[in-house]
């Protein structure tokens, strides 16, 4: 199995190029920010209402059908079991549910049709306190998660950083290092795929050695993957060596004095309409967004 492909988060699609390409890193990091803060304190149908905008963009920049199930399909297996773990689990209030009707058996009209238990069978119990907490815990953790997966899956590695370099500038009076403080970060996501490559191939070395694991035993087969944890940080160290050779060979003995421009930013017209819909869609969230 290839990690570098079956990873179901955290990837950055370079093919087909989206419309969400496009837009300004920038804009895109205020968008993510403002998913991850609208929910707070937010009503339960705003909430709903974030969660069909994350899938309405997923559909309207076309992403093909392979990597939007291999980014939502677990995703929304454990929102679904969040949802159903907490809908039957007890609502936290300890309330004792007293027959309200008379001795006599005699069933009076109810002046509404409003009912606290949504569903009862057996043990099984839904209340509305649980219905609500359900609802509220699975929204949360598809908009929080899939929020940042769609934005690292439209938004290259050198976009992210260039994007926090900007908004970082003015730590420069302070004599924050932000330079080197980026290039670090741009080589740390540039080694994230050399540490996946590194796990693979020690696994397919342990697959074509067929090692019979109830044979050895938990002390032996302890010791089997010690023996393979050391050889990957050694080649991890091997790696990272090598790119610190290069980089030396190659004149950056500073950040400042051998400088790349990995990604320039300019706005575009497609960026000026994000952020009107942005401003928009804060007025909105301010206005029937609720605080609950």
């Amino acid at each position: 199995m290839d990690l570098l492909r079956s990873l179901p988060i955290g990837l950055y699609l370079e093919k087909p190029t989206t419309w969400l390409h496009h837009i300004d890193p920038r804009v895109k990091l205020f968008w993510l920010l403002s998913f991850l803060f609208a929910p707070v304190l937010a009503t339960l149908e705003w909430r709903i209402g974030l969660v069909l905008i994350l899938v309405a963009l997923t559909i309207s920049a076309r992403i093909p059908w392979r990597v939007w199930k291999q980014q939502m399909g677990w995703l929304l297996a454990i929102g679904f079991f969040a949802f159903i773990i907490t809908a039957i689990t007890p609502d936290g209030l300890g309330i004792d549910y007293q027959q309200r009707l008379p001795a006599s058996g005699l069933e009076l009209p109810q002046p509404t049709s409003y009912q606290y238990v949504v569903y009862k069978a057996g043990k099984v119990l839904v209340t509305r306190r649980s219905l609500d907490l359900a609802i509220r815990l699975s929204t949360i953790l598809f908009i929080l998660i899939y929020s940042s997966s769609l934005f690292l899956l439209t938004t290259a590695p050198e976009e992210i950083t260039a994007a926090l370099e900007y908004f970082m500038q003015p730590l420069k009076r302070f004599k924050v290092p932000v330079t080197e403080i980026i290039l670090t970060l741009t080589l740390s996501l540039r080694f994230i795929p050399l540490v996946l490559e590194e796990i693979q191939n020690l696994a397919r070395s342990i697959n074509t050695r067929a090692i019979e694991w109830k044979k050895l035993g938990l002390r032996k087969s302890l010791s089997v993957w010690l023996i393979v944890a050391d050889r990957l940080l050694e080649n991890l160290l091997a790696r990272a060596e090598q790119i610190a050779v290069a980089m030396d060979v190659r004149g950056f003995t500073s950040p400042n004095r051998h400088r790349v421009q990995w990604h320039i930013l300019r706005f575009r017209a497609v960026d000026w309409l994000a952020i009107a819909v942005l401003v928009g869609f804060w007025s909105a969230r301010l206005l029937w967004g609720g605080v609950e």
